[in-house]
């Protein structure tokens, strides 16, 4: 049985013989009744404190909870964007590489093709200027064969014919014979080459 302060300041004792003074137990039970009125009123505003802090703490809790779920969702993104950004530098750095692998593969390519260019261009060059040393040093035999031949042309010509010899002046070919045609021809080769 639950009592109440109300039930203190309501109780009736009997009066016996040789009991204890009545004014003093009223006085004493209203006093107790007070105190445990005192008492339920804080045990009660003790009690909505607990619950206030329990709803704030519940409130903290959620806080807290989305908090972390926050932190946990932001680093599981930052994770995800960090991988991503590795990846794509990954991949930009291996097709910069295979990128300057095939501009050094095609330059490569087109300097040894231009190497060979030069080089058969050198071996051309080599074969004009046998060719050409050639023609000229068959020249140069075939013009002195035939400074000879017309010396001695000449010489017999004149041993049978002494009166025409004004026309020609001995070991001088004529300026339009075949012979200085050839050293002529000779001479511009000679002049473009150099």
């Amino acid at each position: 049985m639950k009592v109440t302060p109300l039930d203190l300041r309501q109780q009736k004792l009997r009066i016996v013989m040789r009991g204890y003074d009545r004014n003093e137990v009223d006085a004493l039970l209203n006093e107790v009744a007070d105190d445990y009125e005192q008492a339920l009123r804080e045990q009660d505003r003790l009690h909505q404190e607990l619950l206030r802090m329990e709803a704030v703490l519940a409130e903290h809790r959620e806080h807290e909870r989305n908090l972390r779920n926050t932190l946990l969702t932001a680093q599981r993104l930052a994770d995800e964007i960090r991988e991503h950004a590795e990846q794509e530098a990954r991949r930009i750095v291996e097709e910069a590489e295979s990128r300057a692998e095939l501009v050094f593969q095609q330059t490569q390519g087109r300097l040894e093709e231009v190497q060979r260019d030069i080089d058969n261009l050198k071996m051309k060059r080599r074969d004009v200027e046998t060719t050409l040393q050639s023609a000229i040093a068959t020249l140069r035999n075939a013009l002195e064969f035939v400074r000879e031949q017309d010396q001695k042309d000449r010489e017999d010509k004149i041993l049978l014919h002494r009166p025409r010899q004004a026309a020609e002046t001995p070991g001088q070919p004529v300026a339009n014979s075949p012979i200085m045609r050839a050293l002529d021809a000779a001479a511009e080769v000679h002049k473009a080459q150099g």
